[in-house]
């Protein structure tokens, strides 16, 4: 996906360093590959400015592979005979960005994006080496594509659901487009209008750059301060300045 003059232009002009930055866009269409997702047609953007400046970018249709219903880490303990999800989700451990992007179905995120999430979730309980879930020190984002309404219920949807799981959830960090309501053409097909729209390229391009930079930002920061927020703390007694009431 080429970018335009403007998005060129803010990948030359930057002075900050990404490169030790990973991203990762789990695209859940309903589509496998190599069937065309118009969603990853909008994906290609965010993934350009991001290489552009030195990310390292992943993209995965969740659709691809055999990934178990459940909320349990890896669903095979619970008499699933296959759950790839196991293989996926290290590369989600590993990414400082994670972006879930969805198509529209009936005003909601579709099933596999819905799939995901739970998947998410399974593994929400799991800590990092300073007592923080897991998720603590990534950010997170959405992107929608649809030819009827909801793209803003799915990004509520979504982006609340990352920053409960513990992601940081940037400023504007969704961006969607849509066509007219009822059959019409989709994101990249021709006449459609959609790679050209100024407001999709304006909210992409910055969910991209908030992106990078509270990823930048918290990564500096050595990750998210762990006060107050450290569930194995929390577990050994430890109240972070909370009122014990046994000994008022």
């Amino acid at each position: 996906m080429s970018l335009n003059k403007k998005q060129l232009e803010q990948c030359a002009s930057s002075k900050w360093d990404f490169s030790d930055l990973k991203a990762l866009f789990l695209n859940c269409t309903l589509k496998r590959s190599p069937e065309v997702s118009h969603t990853e047609g909008l994906i290609d953007i965010a993934k350009a400015i991001m290489e552009k400046n030195g990310v390292s970018v992943n993209v995965l249709r969740p659709v691809d592979h055999d990934i178990a219903y459940g909320v349990y880490p890896d669903m095979r303990e619970q008499g699933w005979a296959k759950d790839e999800w196991i293989d996926i989700y290290p590369m989600v451990k590993e990414a400082d960005i994670l972006v879930l992007t969805t198509p529209i179905w009936l005003g909601e995120r579709s099933s596999i994006c819905t799939k995901v999430v739970e998947r998410l979730y399974s593994s929400s309980g799991d800590l990092n080496d300073a007592g923080q879930y897991a998720y603590y020190g990534r950010v997170g984002g959405c992107l929608i594509t649809g030819n009827e309404d909801g793209a803003k219920h799915c990004a509520m949807n979504i982006l609340y659901s990352l920053q409960h799981l513990g992601y940081v959830i940037p400023p504007q960090a969704d961006a969607a487009w849509l066509g007219e309501a009822g059959p019409g053409p989709s994101y990249l097909d021709e006449g459609s209008g959609g790679p050209q729209n100024e407001f999709t390229n304006r909210n992409t391009t910055f969910m991209s750059w908030n992106l990078m930079h509270m990823a930048r930002m918290i990564k500096d920061a050595g990750g998210i301060p762990a006060h107050g927020n450290q569930r194995s703390e929390w577990d050994a007694g430890c109240r972070s300045d909370f009122p014990n009431p046994e000994y008022r």
